[in-house]
């Protein structure tokens, strides 16, 4: 079972921009570079939604448009999602999860996953 937590979440005037960090642990010897990583957000009164994904090459959501990069660096077992241009529409906890699969295609299935970390909150202000 791999654990992972978020960080990087705070308030943040609209126009601005975000990192925020997820760092992976409890690998038992499986490689990071063969994680799969993703985020997803959920705002107050919606569903979970996909946001990022890397693993089999980056994936991204259409709401993105751009603004958004997601990113890892292996040696620190931590993938990061830098955000711009942030609109109030993207308030909400980002949550970050882990997968044994490379495949985006998981992300079709979120609830089949179990690593996934307590959240971090963004807040844009407009």
């Amino acid at each position: 079972q791999v654990q992972v937590e978020e960080s990087g979440g705070g308030l943040v005037q609209a126009g601005g921009s975000l990192r925020l960090s997820c760092v992976a642990s409890g690998l038992s010897g499986v490689s990071f570079s063969s994680t799969g990583m993703g985020w997803f957000r959920q705002a107050p009164g919606k569903e979970r939604e996909f946001v990022a994904w890397s693993g089999e090459g980056t994936h991204y959501a259409a709401f993105v448009k751009g603004r958004f990069t997601i990113s890892r660096d292996d040696a620190k077992n931590t993938v990061y999602l830098q955000m711009k241009s942030l609109e109030a529409e993207d308030t909400a906890v980002y949550y970050c999860v882990a997968s044994r699969s490379l495949s985006v295609s998981v992300i079709l299935s979120p609830n089949k996953l179990s690593s996934w970390g307590q959240g971090t909150q963004v807040t844009v202000s407009s």
